[in-house]
């Protein structure tokens, strides 16, 4: 009998003009935490979705259990014992989580829904995960990472053989995140096989037992987690050695750009005040929930302003819409990349040239916008069959690069950019960093946040501490406070900058 609980080998998965996975090889232990590693576009996701049936193989075999298997979709892989949580959750917003939990299998009394059960079932099983969420409350009300969690534990629930965990950590904190590690580790010791999908380094090498790398569709190699390091796996993943994550270059700053005076929006943001300046980059830290993205998305007239001033190059805004905010030339990359960055049904063209429409005329210019949009595949590396390729189909840091690509079209003199690198493998977020720098250096005012503080901290030049909707401290580089203690601790609610005693 076989070691292994899940055998992939020989994986071939062609697309009309690409081919998308070449020969590929995954094997599972059961009982273990199994790291399936690469760039965007490399092949990982695509090779998950052959094996739970949202695609079709090309060619290849996939055993399970010692079967040769080949699942019609993903609820026959579920009800087989292959579970997966996807980076991009799809709950149904409107109904409560409880029925968010059971959806497709809901307890039923006679010919009736048995929601009394099905709540009581949702209250065990959170208990049983730690998960402290009111079942009745509606899915729509919770926070992303709570989603997240709700998604975890509805996964638990089948009581799989194999799980599938892709980017499982993207919204949560380090709470969560420990949380979540406790989880794994406890259906791994229950004999559960665990894939998990993510491009943090640090919780590689602290809950996986081994990995798999691929690179352009290709396998390229099995690690033992206590047998590599960090480098050799960067290398292994992206061909070459990623020696510079931070590309902090100095350049000239100049004069205020734009200032924020006393803003407030709702609950989330609350008198919030800063400046940024011509070639700087302005970094903000703090946890989920701190009011950072809230605070953006009122500059940038996502959200209504209560009070407070918006003033840039010395004169006071009324920003009241996006298209007000791009009038004013600022820019916003977004947090939310699947929900209000792309639009999946449309080309690479078509999302580049969206925020700068009304530079083409009327009937609109086709080889400025085919020349335009070239450019910036070209300047940001996009791997895309063509321009006119569907931009659902491209990987996220792929669907990334685009969305830089669209504000750049629009030549802006205010650049923010809400966890630019999230979900994107290292080698991308080395060019994304070149980018940040590159941008100051030609003169651009760039607001960065970021959840992850070595990044912020390696690429800024000024960081806003913010904690629950208000500023706590603004630290600067080449200050005596710029150390990681110190920015936690105001992110924590500390003003001082001192953790509090336990």
């Amino acid at each position: 009998m076989s070691e292994y609980i899940l055998e992939m080998t020989d994986i071939v998965k062609e697309f009309p003009g690409v081919r998308a996975l070449d020969g590929v090889e995954l094997k599972l232990r059961p009982g273990k935490v199994h790291g399936l590693m690469g760039e965007n576009g490399a092949g990982k996701s695509t090779l998950m979705k052959c094996l739970i049936g949202i695609y079709h193989k090309t060619s290849g075999s996939i055993k399970f259990k010692g079967k040769e298997i080949d699942f019609k979709g993903p609820l026959e892989a579920l009800q087989s014992g292959i579970s997966m949580i996807h980076q991009e959750l799809n709950p149904v917003l409107e109904r409560p989580v409880s029925e968010n939990v059971w959806l497709g299998r809901e307890p039923y009394k006679g010919f009736h829904i048995d929601h009394r059960k099905m709540r009581e079932d949702t209250i065990e099983l959170f208990k049983e995960m730690d998960l402290n969420i009111d079942p009745d409350e509606k899915m729509g009300n919770l926070t992303v990472a709570q989603m997240q969690m709700v998604e975890i534990c509805k996964a638990v629930s089948y009581h799989p053989d194999v799980m599938i965990l892709d980017e499982p950590t993207s919204s949560l904190t380090e709470n969560e995140v420990v949380h979540l590690f406790s989880i794994i580790r406890k259906l791994r010791d229950e004999g559960c096989a665990l894939i998990y999908i993510s491009h943090k380094m640090d919780e590689i090498f602290q809950i996986c037992d081994e990995m798999t790398t691929l690179r352009d569709g290709r396998f390229v190699g099995h690690d033992l987690a206590e047998e590599t390091n960090v480098d050799a796996l960067i290398t292994r993943m992206v061909g070459r050695e990623v020696s510079n994550m931070f590309p902090k270059t100095p350049c000239d700053i100049g004069e205020t750009v734009l200032e924020v005076k006393g803003l407030n929006s709702g609950k989330q943001v609350k008198n919030v005040s800063f400046s940024v300046r011509k070639g700087e980059i302005l970094g903000f830290a703090g946890l989920v929930g701190a009011g950072r993205t809230e605070t953006v998305e009122t500059i940038f007239g996502m959200r209504h302003k209560d009070s407070g001033s918006i003033v840039k190059d010395g004169r006071e805004l009324k920003i009241e819409s996006p298209q007000d905010a791009i009038r004013e030339q600022i820019a916003l990359l977004t947090e939310d990349r699947r929900g209000n960055g792309i639009v999946g049904i449309r080309s690479v063209k078509d999302n580049t040239i969206l925020a700068h429409l009304s530079a083409y005329g009327f009937p609109l210019k086709h080889q400025r916008i085919k020349e335009d949009t070239e450019k910036y595949v070209r300047a940001m590396n996009t791997k895309t069959p063509s321009i006119d390729q569907l931009i659902m189909y491209l990987s996220g840091g792929n669907q990334q690069k685009v969305l830089i690509g669209r504000w750049l079209l629009t030549d802006p003199d205010v650049l923010i950019m809400d966890e630019p690198t999230r979900g994107i493998d290292v080698g991308a977020k080395a060019e994304i960093h070149t980018l940040i720098s590159q941008l100051a250096a030609a003169g651009k005012a760039i607001i960065l946040i970021s959840s992850e503080l070595p990044e912020v901290m390696g690429m800024s030049d000024r960081i806003v501490a913010m904690y629950e909707g208000e500023v706590t401290g603004v630290v600067e580089r080449d200050g005596p406070q710029w150390n990681s203690e110190h920015i936690m601790a105001l992110c924590h609610g500390q003003l001082d900058g001192t953790a509090a005693s336990a």
